[in-house]
């Protein structure tokens, strides 16, 4: 069995258990890689390649012993740079957490560890998570690996976590989600990126955004990588209430190969319900989309959406920056504060929105939330494009009045999980990503619909040629 630095999770586990490669063998193949690659790229904020092999070599010893830890056991892994890992620099994409030093490991990384996985390094970021197109001034905007002569946009805010994968510098990473965070940098690389359901997996040790709509989740070559990682991730952790009531995360019964799609309904919006700001190659994506769905036995049903995009990514915005602001008001306030402007403008529009404005916001999602769920009841999941357009020139964005956010937001603030999957590409080669959002803890179900379509598809096994 050949493996390769775009090899999935699954298959390095394959090669492993058949004794094909060791997981050091595995780990010298991303060292390699990030020396000669991260300086163009810039995923990685930083790694240690002695503990790197310190911690494949463990992993070695372990199987050779007989006592392998499961199927992640001496696989790699990159961390997005707002989780803790004991010992290093949480510095959450800003300069003013420069000096930050864990003292324990976020959940997250604890329940990696525990399954054996090998840590790679800490990921870029958007400045405290607060961005959806990945730019980041001070410490460098990562490079979108699928243009090799201009500077596209990675997406954010796990900018890096994207890019690693994308540019086979790591074969999965964790990020987070706010407002899109996971799956608009997933859809602009051309990966998987699977947002959970707030309360599947611990944020505990996690750098907050906003304690009302952060989520974690993975970013991956395929769905079935998302699968093994989240079942380790989640789980019930006391030191994050909301983990308390979550069901346990079992995939192992979802249908395998084409019979994945048969039977399932899937919602599409009617064209006047899409932004028109939706590039033509995306509509192009989005119909072959439906198509494919069509010929594997799903059934797709056209439906008028109870809310309207732009307004729920502006109610998720002022809950986003509210709460930003209350966690970290007093860096914007001060002036001395080595803050990027941007994002130092984004924090203090938090200040706006008054207690009883946020109070009617939390309500207003509440409700939003019940008529989501009532809306989707009888159908399986609803399909649109993540993000309207494909990676724009990093030049030519401007932050502050444009957003690649309109259909991401939606997930966060009904409290429900969402996946994007590589889906084509524009007619100048720049991937472009669907979107299935779903039910409140069916994550099983997106990954079935990722299934189905990933097993007639190989958009999820492509990457640039040049690298």
């Amino acid at each position: 069995m050949k493996i390769n630095p775009f090899s999935s999770l699954q298959t390095f586990s394959e090669a492993l258990q058949q004794g094909h490669c060791s997981a050091l063998d595995i780990a010298n193949m991303y060292i390699h890689r990030i020396n000669q690659l991260n300086e163009r790229f810039n995923a990685y904020v930083g790694f240690d390649a002695q503990m790197i092999r310190q911690q494949a070599c463990a992993a070695d010893e372990r199987r050779l012993a007989g006592c392998s830890l499961g199927r992640l056991d001496g696989l790699p892994i990159a961390v997005k740079d707002n989780f803790d890992v004991a010992g290093q620099c949480t510095a959450g994409g800003t300069r003013v957490l420069r000096h930050h030093i864990a003292s324990r490991s976020a959940a997250a990384v604890e329940r990696l560890q525990a399954s054996g996985m090998v840590i790679l390094g800490k990921t870029q970021m958007v400045e405290f998570a607060f961005g959806g197109w990945g730019i980041n001034a001070a410490a460098g905007t990562p490079r979108n690996p699928w243009d090799l002569h201009t500077h596209r946009i990675p997406g954010g805010s796990s900018s890096g976590s994207a890019v690693a994968v994308a540019a086979g510098l790591a074969p999965a990473a964790l990020g987070s989600d706010t407002g899109g965070s996971i799956r608009i940098p997933a859809a602009l690389n051309g990966i998987t990126g699977l947002k959970t359901s707030p309360g599947l997996i611990s944020r505990f040790g996690v750098l907050p955004l906003s304690t009302t709509l952060d989520t974690v989740g993975p970013l991956t070559r395929t769905v079935e990588d998302a699968a093994l990682l989240t079942r380790a991730l989640s789980g019930a952790d006391p030191r994050d209430s909301s983990t308390l009531a979550a069901p346990v995360a079992d995939y192992s019964t979802i249908p395998l190969g084409a019979s994945a799609l048969q039977g399932l309904r899937i919602v599409v919006l009617p064209p006047d319900q899409l932004p028109t700001i939706m590039a033509q190659d995306v509509g192009v994506v989005l119909n072959t989309t439906i198509a494919t769905l069509q010929a594997g036995g799903a059934t797709i049903v056209e439906k008028r959406f109870p809310f309207v995009f732009d307004d729920l990514l502006r109610r998720n915005g002022e809950i986003m920056g509210a709460e930003a602001y209350a966690l970290w008001g007093h860096f914007a306030e001060d002036a001395a504060a080595p803050m990027n402007p941007v994002a130092r403008q984004r924090i203090l529009a938090g200040k706006a929105i008054s207690p009883a404005h946020y109070a009617a916001a939390l309500d207003h999602m509440k409700a939003a939330q019940a008529q989501w769920q009532a809306w989707l009841a009888d159908d399986d999941a609803m399909l649109t494009p993540t993000v309207p357009f494909c990676a724009p020139v990093t030049s030519q964005v401007d932050e502050m009045t444009t957003t690649p956010a309109t259909f991401t937001r939606a997930a966060n603030y009904f409290g429900t999980c969402s996946v994007s999957l590589p889906a084509g590409f524009s007619g100048n080669g720049l991937p472009i990503g669907m979107q299935f959002t779903g039910k409140v803890f069916d994550e099983a179900t997106l990954i079935r619909i990722g299934r189905g379509f990933q097993h007639v598809t190989q958009f999820h096994h492509l990457f640039s040629e040049t690298l």
